[in-house]
């Protein structure tokens, strides 16, 4: 493959850097049309107009012994793709989150002198703050997403850009709230309860049945409780009852609920901007939880809480993620009436505010154009 002009060469490991990589790509194009976008992501990157060199699908590994069953495939990876950057030559490389593979990528191309933006950044501050070192040792450049990192990191010798949460942008549905109900033959006079079970299908494998039951016990209580799925394409749910909804796209889902269990990721800052009230949970291996609780040094396991720096949603994980502690959590949440709900929808307006403003993905664009010097 040749390439002429002025490259960037991006790598997205997950579908929710497939998401940010493509809409990066599009401020990029905003201020340099041609720029030729090369490297790893997923459907959206590419019709952003990148040329994705390994896709998404192929990469996306979450957990300490998934990843350790797909090492070899990782290393393989991982040494192609610095042949492949070495033989490029880009003019820039933007790493966005991914670290346990990114990370690795950039002291593998420490010697070509290659600039690296590092985009959404390892989150450092929750476990392996040793990470701290490869940042400052093999990266240039740090875009920070949330508030309280940027003091974080400021605090570990790293200058860093925060420019605000990406979740913030205004999101463009192209339904209205109408038309999303009458698509999915919603009745507005009963609760909808959203199901976010995750955008990986280990998450699904492991969450779906627990969300089953929930729904089941749920209905005891309100019968006419309406059910909509956000699902990822990516994924495959089995044993969905007739009577749920499906919506590929979570924003939408998220728009016309009354509240939502989620698990625990990107989707409770998605929520927190609508703002929906919502119960967090997730459920490891049991291997790879117990590495969680040895490793990770953070109080919450939601955003939405370490933002707030308290509980503001329910965190249901491991043993407590069980459908009638899910229940006991949530059937307040779908009173409108309710105290529990009122005072985490003030709650959760509080957190947009402190995601910063829209203009995201056009800050960081106009910094990584200030940062790179294109090869004519």
């Amino acid at each position: 493959m040749k390439f002429q002009g002025k490259k960037i060469f991006f790598v997205a490991g997950e579908p929710s850097g497939d998401l940010h990589g493509s809409k990066l790509i599009k401020a990029l194009k905003n201020i340099h049309p041609d720029i030729i976008f090369i490297g790893h992501g997923g459907d959206r990157m590419k019709k952003a107009g990148m040329t994705i060199i390994e896709h998404v699908d192929n990469i996306s590994i979450m957990g300490f012994f998934e990843v350790l069953k797909h090492l070899p495939k990782m290393v393989r990876l991982l040494a192609s793709t610095k042949n492949f950057i070495e033989n490029l030559q880009p003019d820039r490389i933007v790493l966005i989150d991914y670290p346990g593979f990114n990370l690795r990528l950039a002291k593998y191309l420490s010697r070509t002198n290659i600039p690296i933006t590092y985009f959404i950044l390892p989150q450092a501050w929750a476990w392996k703050p040793k990470r701290v070192n490869d940042l400052i040792n093999f990266v240039d450049h740090y875009l920070s997403i949330f508030p309280f990192e940027k003091k974080w990191y400021e605090s570990k010798g790293l200058i860093v850009n925060y420019i605000g949460h990406p979740f913030i942008e205004r999101t463009h549905i192209n339904e209205s709230f109408k038309d999303i109900c009458d698509r999915h033959h919603i009745n507005n006079n009963s609760p909808v309860l959203v199901l976010l079970p995750g955008s990986r299908q280990q998450e699904i494998n492991k969450h779906w049945p627990i969300f089953l039951d929930t729904v089941k016990k749920i209905k005891l209580d309100i019968p006419q409780i309406q059910i909509i799925v956000g699902k990822a394409k990516e994924v495959t749910i089995t044993n969905i009852p007739n009577d749920f909804r499906i919506e590929p796209d979570s924003n939408k889902a998220i728009l016309i609920g009354t509240a939502a269990i989620v698990a625990s990721g990107t989707a409770t800052l998605e929520c927190a901007v609508r703002p929906l009230p919502m119960v967090v949970c997730y459920k490891f291996s049991l291997l790879t939880w117990w590495m969680v609780k040895l490793l990770v040094r953070i109080k919450y396991s939601s955003m939405v809480n370490l933002i707030g720096e308290k509980i503001i949603v329910p965190e249901l994980l491991q043993s407590d993620m069980a459908s009638e502690n899910i229940v006991q959590k949530l059937i307040p949440l779908l009173d409108h009436n309710s105290n529990q709900r009122r005072t985490m929808i003030k709650e959760l307006e509080e957190i947009k505010t402190k995601l910063g403003q829209p203009g995201v993905y056009q800050r960081a664009a106009s910094d990584i154009i200030r940062k790179t010097s294109f090869n004519e």
